[in-house]
């Protein structure tokens, strides 16, 4: 709809944030030859044609925070970002839920300099992710990464002049996170470096990452958690069998109570006869009339 795409248009700015948007359409920005910026953030967009702009189109500045319809829709904005957007500079992308990002999908942008992925769900970060040697700066704070591979942290030290922000993920501070530890300590392009905190295991919980030392850092320690978190349940199920069982045979004895005293006066008698008739044998052993009255006796 042309008139909801004009909704608020200065020069070579387009803003239709927040017009419910969920379908651009071939050459929809036809009439905008010198547009630069173009705002469609907070939107519901499942499909952008890769021909909504045209292929010399001038936009350099992108925003598509919280544009898609949800995170699975990332793949309709990486043939746009491979093919139809040769002079984007900043691309905003925050807010979107996303968990996972194609292979290569900023490969295109070879004049991208500002990457916004602030408030995803981002879980790692791959190496061909961020294959742009013009990117200056790199914004990955509040998603879901625990670790930086190795591979991601050489080539964000080969950007030269790039600065990333990286608080607010749940760092996880176990034996797997050493690399990324020294990489911290010798690069001070990361600008939140100092805060950034452990979010696990439970005894590290808020730790500054850079005060850390590897004596601290254990796997063993994290695996011998989480086995107490999955056996935790049931050791409480068998204490509450030992329990039961325990009430059970309880009420057994109280039930039986007559005739379990009577059975234990049979094995007190039982043991007091048998008891005397060892005493009777001793005493005729130890007197020794008694024990030929007791051998004519037998014969």
């Amino acid at each position: 709809d042309p008139a909801t795409l004009h909704k608020t248009r200065h020069g070579e700015s387009t803003d239709v944030s927040g017009s419910q948007l969920e379908e651009l359409d071939s050459m929809v920005f036809k009439n905008l030859p010198s547009l630069r910026l173009l705002d469609l953030s907070n939107n519901r967009i499942s499909q952008f044609s890769v021909e909504a702009l045209a292929q010399d189109n001038k936009i350099e500045v992108l925003n598509l925070s919280k544009s898609l319809y949800n995170h699975s829709y990332i793949g309709v904005f990486a043939d746009l970002f491979k093919h139809s957007l040769p002079k984007v500079s900043h691309l905003d992308l925050s807010n979107n839920d996303l968990v996972l990002l194609p292979e290569g999908v900023f490969a295109g942008l070879s004049d991208l300099t500002v990457l916004d992925l602030r408030n995803n769900s981002l879980v790692t970060i791959r190496n061909d992710t961020l294959c742009n040697r013009a990117l200056k700066e790199l914004d990955l704070r509040d998603n879901a990464l625990k670790v930086l591979p190795n591979v991601t942290l050489e080539e964000l030290s080969s950007i030269p002049d790039l600065r990333v922000r990286l608080a607010g993920n749940p760092w996880r501070c176990d034996c797997n996170i050493e690399d990324m530890l020294i990489w911290l300590e010798r690069h001070e392009f990361v600008v939140d470096r100092l805060n950034l905190t452990c979010s696990g295991p439970a005894r590290l919980k808020n730790a500054p990452l850079l005060t850390l030392k590897q004596s601290q850092l254990s796997c063993w320690s994290n695996a011998g958690d989480a086995m107490d978190r999955v056996l935790e349940p049931s050791y409480v199920f068998l204490g509450m069998v030992l329990a039961l069982i325990g009430v059970i045979f309880l009420l057994v004895l109280y039930l039986n109570r007559k005739g379990i005293k009577g059975w234990m006066y049979n094995i007190r008698d039982a043991c007091r006869d048998h008891m005397e008739g060892y005493h009777y044998r001793y005493e005729i052993n130890s007197d020794p009339r008694l024990a030929n009255l007791s051998l004519n006796s037998d014969v």
